[in-house]
């Protein structure tokens, strides 16, 4: 976290790749006794949503705003109104509205706004198109017509208008593509981003680029109709496939849609195993401390094993794990506590099943909406 905002270096990003295809081709070669010059495929898979705003292909405007940022809420509110459709506060045309309503400096400037997998395809390819799943988290899209909603872009472009702001959101938001659409190809420039040496060549064929829960549903087998995944880190989602669309729109609830362009209901929760793994590692320090042979991941098989055996109702414990603010629950900020009465019935399997419940407490409010109210299979 930089001065309140949740962030990271665009040259990490970079550093981070290269370091990868670095270590990539140097098992390749170890493995096969040859070098890698080329690649048939590449495919982008980032952080979906978000907020990255760009003057040129080189001037970043604003520190990268992830979607754990938690401070859009009034750009949101006025938006879901505007639209009748739920804006969440992660989503790119959120931070954007936010930036204009708080009259940063930059908003006048902005040339093009993107995501991360999107501002990686565009300098491997010169192409500024986004996979239709992460366009889904930067503005509300027509799974009809798979591209962005006409009616809305009407809508908050007149916003725009009225601000005096140069530029319409056609102008400035990526080209949307479907899975199998001709995305580009790595050029020259990006394959030297890639791989410094100037080993690796360029031609490659790339795919439309797509954020991690587009991804995700895909390695899972997840993207027929009446499929789903959850996502469990230190942040939790659910994507679930839909076969008929909501019947209204909630808070809770944020429509996007998979590679392919069917809809998809998703409940994105800031918070998951953040609280979990830092008990755990107090408990594994207290193991090192007393002689313990455990390593971390045998510390976690015992948590879990010790969850399976205790109270239904965790003896009584009740955990708040929030680490960040919580947007399902109307939550601004986060602070881990754990609170018990003088009844409540503290032991390590309580303890255990408490804290795996709390990663998944949050999830489960939105999947009530979906499977109780809305009778999504």
């Amino acid at each position: 976290m930089q001065n309140g905002c949740f962030t990271y270096a665009l040259t990490d990003v970079w550093a981070g790749i290269q370091s990868a295809v670095s270590s990539l081709m140097g098992k390749f070669k170890q493995h096969y006794g040859i070098v890698l010059t080329q690649v048939g495929a590449i495919g982008i898979s980032a952080m979906m949503h978000g907020y990255l705003a760009f003057y040129n292909e080189e001037q970043q405007l604003a520190e990268f705003r992830t979607r754990r940022n938690t401070t859009t809420a009034a750009a949101a509110e006025q938006l879901s109104e505007e639209f009748c459709f739920n804006i969440p506060q992660p989503w790119s045309i959120a931070h954007l509205y936010q930036a204009i309503l708080s009259e940063e400096a930059h908003v006048d400037k902005i040339a093009s706004i993107t995501t991360p997998s999107g501002y990686l395809h565009e300098n491997l390819t010169g192409k500024r198109v986004l996979g239709i799943g992460d366009a889904s988290g930067m503005f509300p899209i027509d799974t009809k017509s798979c591209t962005y909603d006409s009616v809305m872009l009407k809508k908050f472009n007149a916003i725009l208008a009225k601000k005096h702001l140069p530029y319409t959101l056609e102008e400035i938001l990526p080209k949307v593509l479907v899975v199998g659409q001709d995305a580009g190809v790595l050029t020259q420039e990006g394959a030297k981003l890639l791989d410094p040496t100037g080993t690796l060549q360029p031609s490659a064929l790339l795919c439309p680029p797509e954020g991690d829960a587009g991804n995700g549903m895909v390695a899972t087998n997840s993207v027929r109709k009446c499929t789903g995944t959850v996502f469990a880190d230190t942040s939790i989602f659910s994507m679930i496939v839909l076969d008929h669309m909501l019947s209204k729109t909630y808070p809770e609830i944020d429509l996007v849609t998979t590679p392919t362009g069917q809809a998809v209901a998703m409940v994105h929760c800031n918070t998951c195993t953040s609280d979990l793994d830092a008990w755990v590692d107090l408990f594994y320090q207290v193991a090192v401390t007393s002689g313990s042979v455990l390593n971390k991941s045998q510390m976690y098989d015992l948590f879990y094993a010790q969850a399976l055996n205790a109270a239904p109702d965790c003896g009584g414990l009740v955990s708040f794990n929030y680490y960040f603010g919580e947007p399902i629950t109307r939550t601004d900020g986060g602070c881990p506590m754990l609170t018990r009465s003088a009844a409540s019935k503290l032991s390590f399997g309580n303890f255990a099943r408490l804290l795996v419940y709390a990663t998944i407490a949050t999830l489960k409010l939105g999947m009530d909406i979906l499977f109780k109210q809305e009778n999504v299979s």
